[in-house]
Protein backbone atom coordinates (compact mmCIF):
# COMPACT_ATOMS: atom_id res chain seq x y z
CA UNK A 1 0.00 0.00 0.00
CA UNK A 2 1.61 3.28 -1.10
CA UNK A 3 1.43 6.39 1.06
CA UNK A 4 -0.45 9.81 0.77
CA UNK A 5 1.35 12.60 0.16
CA UNK A 6 0.54 14.60 3.27
CA UNK A 7 1.90 11.29 5.49
CA UNK A 8 5.70 11.31 5.48
CA UNK A 9 6.74 13.29 8.02
CA UNK A 10 10.50 14.46 8.46
CA UNK A 11 11.99 11.85 10.62
CA UNK A 12 9.91 9.09 9.66
CA UNK A 13 11.54 5.69 8.74
CA UNK A 14 10.11 4.05 6.24
CA UNK A 15 10.53 0.42 4.00
CA UNK A 16 11.86 2.43 0.45
CA UNK A 17 11.80 0.63 -2.82
CA UNK A 18 15.23 1.65 -4.18
CA UNK A 19 15.09 -0.08 -7.16
CA UNK A 20 15.91 0.26 -10.01
CA UNK A 21 19.48 1.89 -9.56
CA UNK A 22 22.82 2.37 -11.36
CA UNK A 23 25.90 2.10 -10.88
CA UNK A 24 27.04 2.87 -6.75
CA UNK A 25 23.57 3.85 -5.62
CA UNK A 26 22.23 1.90 -2.57
CA UNK A 27 20.02 -0.67 -4.14
CA UNK A 28 16.83 -2.77 -3.04
CA UNK A 29 14.34 -2.19 -0.56
CA UNK A 30 15.31 -1.06 2.66
CA UNK A 31 15.28 1.91 5.93
CA UNK A 32 15.06 5.05 4.85
CA UNK A 33 14.57 8.37 6.63
CA UNK A 34 12.45 10.98 5.58
CA UNK A 35 14.54 14.48 5.55
CA UNK A 36 12.25 16.71 3.27
CA UNK A 37 11.00 19.39 5.27
CA UNK A 38 7.01 18.70 6.05
CA UNK A 39 5.74 21.75 4.27
CA UNK A 40 7.03 19.90 1.43
CA UNK A 41 6.00 16.55 2.17
CA UNK A 42 2.76 18.05 2.35
CA UNK A 43 2.45 19.97 -1.02
CA UNK A 44 4.55 17.45 -3.29
CA UNK A 45 4.37 13.55 -4.23
CA UNK A 46 7.40 13.44 -3.51
CA UNK A 47 9.57 13.01 -0.80
CA UNK A 48 13.33 12.76 -0.18
CA UNK A 49 14.87 10.25 1.99
CA UNK A 50 18.36 8.75 3.11
CA UNK A 51 19.00 5.42 3.37
CA UNK A 52 19.58 4.00 6.41
CA UNK A 53 22.78 1.38 6.60
CA UNK A 54 24.24 -1.33 9.06
CA UNK A 55 27.55 -1.58 7.67
CA UNK A 56 30.18 0.49 6.18
CA UNK A 57 32.68 2.77 7.31
CA UNK A 58 32.10 5.26 9.94
CA UNK A 59 32.12 8.74 7.41
CA UNK A 60 31.71 12.06 9.03
CA UNK A 61 28.84 12.34 6.08
CA UNK A 62 27.13 9.29 7.62
CA UNK A 63 25.86 10.14 11.34
CA UNK A 64 25.13 7.29 13.34
CA UNK A 65 21.82 6.28 14.46
CA UNK A 66 19.76 3.38 16.47
CA UNK A 67 16.75 2.35 15.17
CA UNK A 68 14.53 -0.55 15.61
CA UNK A 69 17.90 -2.06 18.02
CA UNK A 70 19.80 -2.14 15.31
CA UNK A 71 23.23 0.02 15.37
CA UNK A 72 24.08 2.03 11.78
CA UNK A 73 24.32 5.16 9.86
CA UNK A 74 22.13 7.39 7.94
CA UNK A 75 24.13 7.57 4.01
CA UNK A 76 23.75 11.56 3.37
CA UNK A 77 25.65 10.44 0.38
CA UNK A 78 23.16 8.84 -1.01
CA UNK A 79 20.10 11.56 -0.50
CA UNK A 80 17.41 10.41 -3.04
CA UNK A 81 14.25 12.06 -3.90
CA UNK A 82 11.63 9.32 -4.14
CA UNK A 83 7.55 9.21 -5.39
CA UNK A 84 5.67 8.48 -1.94
CA UNK A 85 4.41 5.81 -4.42
CA UNK A 86 8.17 3.93 -3.01
CA UNK A 87 7.43 4.31 0.36
CA UNK A 88 6.11 0.51 1.17
CA UNK A 89 5.40 0.68 5.38
CA UNK A 90 6.25 2.69 7.84
CA UNK A 91 8.54 1.26 10.67
CA UNK A 92 8.67 4.44 13.60
CA UNK A 93 10.61 7.63 13.72
CA UNK A 94 14.52 8.54 14.71
CA UNK A 95 14.87 10.05 17.93
CA UNK A 96 14.89 13.53 18.00
CA UNK A 97 19.18 13.92 18.93
CA UNK A 98 19.49 11.90 15.59
CA UNK A 99 16.96 13.69 13.38
CA UNK A 100 18.99 17.01 14.66
CA UNK A 101 22.47 15.40 14.28
CA UNK A 102 21.14 14.44 10.39
CA UNK A 103 19.94 18.13 9.57
CA UNK A 104 23.16 19.67 10.77
CA UNK A 105 24.95 17.67 9.19
CA UNK A 106 23.16 18.32 6.29
CA UNK A 107 23.88 21.84 6.80
CA UNK A 108 27.06 21.14 6.89
CA UNK A 109 27.29 19.33 3.76
CA UNK A 110 25.20 22.60 1.24
CA UNK A 111 25.73 25.40 3.05
CA UNK A 112 29.13 27.39 2.35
Amino acid sequence: MAVGRSSAARGQVYLVRLDPTLGSEIKKTRRCVVVSPDELNDHLRTVIVAPMTTGGPAYPWRPACRFQNKAGFVALDQLRTVDAERLAKSLGRLDAETIADVLERLQEMFAP
